[in-house]
């Protein structure tokens, strides 16, 4: 009977050690939520470094490149505490893989900022240098939600995650708009672009409001009826009507990056509070997971004084069909009643947490399914990014379909020709 308590103490132990893993990923998540908005924000600055060629904004441009490094040591800092021995496993083997994409990516950054400090690169490729390292911190955080154990917080990640998504979505529109301010109009590659930056926002915070707590949804409806967001709106149609023939004033520029640095500041402030309860939340379940461990210690304790027969009360526990365990009314009976009632609670939950877990992590594999799908149309027919989206995106809507089952049929009607090809 003692072995059967000792595998049930085993079980708790697994869940505790999963739970604490899960409370260094939400301090990670955090870390990278601070470096991320650093990293958006020195970004944006460049291209307003680059397209001016005005010295004043040296300064502040090397201000905000401090704090990124400041952000970015606090990251490495917490990658270094992840243990890569009993840490390893198959469901780690992508999130260690982003890691060491992301950690290859900072060494990048030094000659980075000493080319737009000399003026040796444009805005846009600039702004692409910088949106590279954080994907792939973004990446870390998708795999950290992929491969959370508990179903709350599970869910909690995936609204973070889709919230980090959209405001990373967000910095690229401002520096896409502070480039195309600071050349004077935007041309048709740049009108599209902004049209996918705004409509993969969109889709973003539409997952967010499906996995966040009622509060936060509240906030996000108050941040998107701000006067900032509709002023945006305003200069986003200025931009979508200028031409090099019909060209706009390039000190908008200045006006866009303020506007869009407010709007983002404001989603910062929200993502902190997200980040901040599942903290709490973490320390929540590592309390409980710790108790009900005591719980199960103690009622080893006090089936390893009894007397009765070991081999005989083991039969007894296993043997759910049994009624001697209800009739009987000694202090073994009880403890076996006991030993039981913690059983088939224990199978309960864990059954329930497997199926609230199926579901939390829905919109993490269509958001693989899209990927892939994606990859396969650029790598079939040489499109960009957002390109290979938007024809995902014009079948969904003719088909009256969701995007991830246009994804998931493209999907597999390649794999259908890839196999009849074999043949």
């Amino acid at each position: 009977m003692a072995s059967a308590l000792d595998f049930m103490l085993a079980a708790r132990r697994s869940e505790m050690q999963g739970l604490r893993s899960l409370e260094l990923t939400c301090e990670l998540v955090g870390c990278i939520g601070r470096l991320i908005h650093a990293l958006q924000r020195e970004r944006g600055f460049s291209n307003i470094y680059l397209g001016s060629h005005e010295e004043r904004y040296r300064a502040g441009l090397d201000d905000l490149t401090a704090d990124s490094q400041r952000m970015q040591q606090q990251v490495v800092e917490c990658f270094a505490r992840i243990d890569l021995e009993s840490g390893c496993g198959a469901d780690k083997a992508r999130l260690f893989n982003h890691i060491a994409y992301v950690l290859h990516y900072f060494e990048s950054f030094a000659e980075l900022r000493r080319r737009i400090r000399l003026q040796q690169i444009l805005p846009m490729d600039a702004t692409r240098a910088f949106s590279r390292p954080i994907k792939g911190l973004l990446n870390v955080v998708f795999e950290a939600a992929d491969t959370a154990v508990d179903p709350q917080i599970t869910r909690h990640l995936v609204a973070l995650f889709n919230f980090m998504q959209g405001k990373e979505l967000a910095g690229q529109e401002r520096a896409a708009g502070v480039a195309g301010f600071t050349l004077g109009y935007f041309d048709p590659a740049a009108q599209a672009h902004l049209g996918f930056l705004e409509d993969a926002q969109k889709r973003c915070f539409e997952i967010f409001n499906d996995y966040a707590e009622p509060g936060l949804r509240r906030l996000w409806r108050n941040l998107c009826a701000d006067q900032t967001v509709v002023e945006l709106g305003k200069l986003r149609q200025i931009a979508l009507r200028s031409s090099q023939a019909s060209p706009i004033a390039p000190a908008l520029a200045e006006i866009w990056f303020e506007l869009a640095s407010q709007r983002i500041d404001v989603m910062k402030q929200l993502e902190d509070q997200m980040t901040e309860h599942l903290h709490s939340q973490c320390q929540r379940k590592i309390l409980q997971a710790q108790s009900d461990l005591d719980n199960h210690r103690a009622l080893l304790k006090r089936l390893a004084s009894l007397d009765e027969d070991a081999s005989l009360l083991a039969t007894r526990v296993f043997n759910l069909q049994s009624t001697d365990l209800d009739a009987s009314d000694t202090l073994g009976g009880q403890l076996n009643r006991s030993v039981m009632d913690v059983l088939h609670a224990q199978n309960l939950r864990l059954q329930a947490l497997g199926v609230e877990l199926e579901e939390a992590r829905r919109s993490l594999n269509e958001r693989k399914l899209i990927d892939r799908a994606k990859a396969l149309l650029m790598k079939q027919h040489g499109l960009t990014e957002d390109a290979a989206y938007r024809m995902l995106q014009n079948a969904a809507m003719e088909r009256s379909q969701r995007l991830a089952d246009v994804a998931q049929h493209l999907l597999n009607y390649a794999e259908l020709l890839q196999g009849k090809a074999k043949l």
